[in-house]
């Protein structure tokens, strides 16, 4: 059986990037001899929720609860999945590459004394277990055999379509209530806060994001970008000298000390592509700079240019969306 963690948002819904790991767990299972394709789920589990997943092929819906994963812990979350691995016999547990599914395998992965591959982007063989993996913030690729089981890995974000299955699944939802030993809660969440309205969205989901970086000019010229963020309904993604200029929230930075994209389209303004930003861009699928320096490197590196002075051009794209009717 394939075990998929699937990660919720504040309204009890599946996110996206688990919706692609239960689709990647699909394509497994019909490489494979058809073996069923599970989700486990810590805290509730809606109707919604559950449709949602047998929609998308799950056959079974383990819906983890009880006081001991009642707040965040690393381990101790990973201790109930382990628990739910061994009493459904599952050869894969796998989750989406957000840093949360990539602590918890990781955790599964030394409790079961497997190996764990991050990021992965597809699969070539099943005996042994071959799959590539992004590595070195995307600028390369590795093959990777996982020759133990349970195969641990997580997937990295959109490398594949979320998309329901041709056959729903059963979505039978099976209640589990784990002991958690005390050590697994020395390290957990005590207390929660609410944060600052996130403008940018979340952006290792994201499938459109616009980035912005020292060619804006200042804190107070972010209008066209914000204007052209909010059309495409996109994620906005900085620079770090964005941050470190205190123009835009740190949560914003895309680069090898802040965030790293993986969506459809990424259109940097004025961000001139050093090697720390690149690092955290690099997987973007289609790239479209905007910048006023021809030899910029990212403009070297995008699909596509236009060069020139980023506040005459982005108010041009929205004026032309919003002529062609789009962004609301």
């Amino acid at each position: 059986m394939i075990l998929t963690l699937v990660e919720t948002d504040l309204e009890g819904a599946a996110t996206e990037v688990s919706l692609e790991a239960v689709s990647f767990g699909r394509d497994l299972s019909a490489a494979g001899n058809g073996v069923p394709v599970d989700a486990v789920v810590i805290g509730d589990v809606s109707d919604d929720l559950r449709a949602e997943l047998a929609a998308y092929g799950v056959r079974t819906i383990h819906r983890v609860g009880g006081e001991g994963v009642a707040a965040y812990s690393g381990a101790g979350w990973a201790s109930a999945i382990q628990q739910v691995r061994e009493a459904a016999g599952s050869v894969v547990v796998m989750a989406a590459g957000t840093d949360r599914g990539n602590e918890l395998m990781a955790h599964v992965a030394a409790r079961t004394g497997a190996s764990m591959a991050a990021n992965v982007l597809s699969f070539s063989g099943l005996a042994p277990f071959v799959v590539t993996r992004q590595v070195v913030g995307g600028a390369a690729m590795e093959e990777m055999k996982l020759h133990e089981r349970p195969a641990v890995f997580t997937i990295a974000g959109h490398a594949v379509e979320a998309k329901p299955a041709d056959v729903s699944g059963a979505g039978e939802v099976v209640e589990h209530s784990p002991t958690i030993a005390p050590e697994d809660l020395v390290a957990r969440v005590v207390s929660t806060s609410q944060p600052e309205v996130d403008e940018s969205g979340a952006l290792t989901s994201a499938r459109v994001v616009v980035g912005a970086g020292r060619g804006v000019g200042g804190a107070d010229k972010f209008e066209d970008v914000l204007e052209l963020t909010s059309l495409l309904d996109a994620a906005l993604g900085v620079s770090r000298v964005v941050t470190s200029a205190g123009w835009r929230p740190h949560h914003e930075q895309v680069g090898q000390t802040g965030s790293r994209i993986t969506p459809e389209l990424y259109i940097p303004c004025g961000i001139s592509g050093a090697i720390q930003h690149w690092a955290g861009c690099s997987s973007a699928k289609n790239i479209l700079a905007i910048n006023s320096d021809a030899e910029a490197p990212m403009v070297t590196r995008a699909t596509y240019a236009v060069i020139g002075d980023l506040h005459e051009i982005v108010p041009a794209i929205n004026a032309e969306i919003r002529k062609r009717g789009y962004g609301g």
